[in-house]
Order: C-alpha cells, then structure tokens, then sequence
C-alpha cells in the first residue's frame, strides 16, 4: 500500500500548518505578557516598598517585656509603622505591637521594647508599612 502524495503548492497550505501558525502566535503573545505582568510585580515590590527593616538583636529582659534592636531603612519624607511580635518557647504569641517611625531620616537605628504575656524567646518583625 502507498500513500498518496499531494503535489507541492496546488492545494495551498494545509490545516495543521495554519493551525501551527496560529499556536505560535498565541503562544508568544502569553509569554510576552506573562513576562510583562513578573516585571511589574517585581518593580512594585522592589520600588514600592517605602519602610523596610530587620531584627538586629533581641533579648528577654523579663517575664513581660522583650527588647528588640531595629535597623529601619525608608525614604527621607516618608512616616510608617512595623509590626513586631515574640512568641514564648512553645511557638504561642506572646506580644505583638506596632511601632512608628516619623523620623525625617533615611536610616534608623532604634531599640522598642515589646509587652508580653509571658517570657517570650523571639522578636520577630511581620512586616513594615508606609503612611
């Protein structure tokens, strides 16, 4: 048994190869877009965020009370708040308070003392928002 065999160019394109056509189109258009919509959300993340900071040291200074050494980097004119917690040797909260920053600085080093519950054995900071 032979196969048949269409002459070359009479019968025009075939449906797989417009088909084909068509996948490729749309295929780059998603993957244009897809990296479109990561770079925006990687720019809004990175030049979004106006207060950023980190726990430099901490220590339980008693059964209700926690000290916490921030590092807080913003823009000079911008006023915000962090979110700092500590939590007690078996993983419960303990404390969880919010701590303003109106400094018209770029950079600032401050120790905040947190109120617990109980003896907390962590200070870890949830996250900073601007104003």
């Amino acid at each position: 048994m032979s196969t048949v065999q269409l002459p070359e160019g009479r019968y025009g394109r075939s449906a797989d190869e417009r088909a084909d056509r068509k996948l490729k189109v749309v295929g780059s258009v998603l993957g244009v877009a897809l990296l479109v919509l990561v770079g925006w959300f990687a720019y809004y993340y990175v030049g979004g965020n106006k207060i950023s900071a980190q726990v430099i040291t901490f220590k339980a200074v008693s059964d209700s009370a926690v000290e916490a050494h921030l590092e807080v980097r913003k823009d000079t004119d911008a006023s915000g708040y962090c979110t700092v917690r500590s939590q007690s040797a078996d993983g419960t909260e303990v404390g969880r308070a919010d701590f303003r920053f109106d400094q018209r600085s770029s950079r600032i080093d401050k120790v905040v003392t947190l109120r617990t519950t109980a003896r907390g054995s962590t200070a870890e900071l949830l996250g900073c928002h601007a104003d």
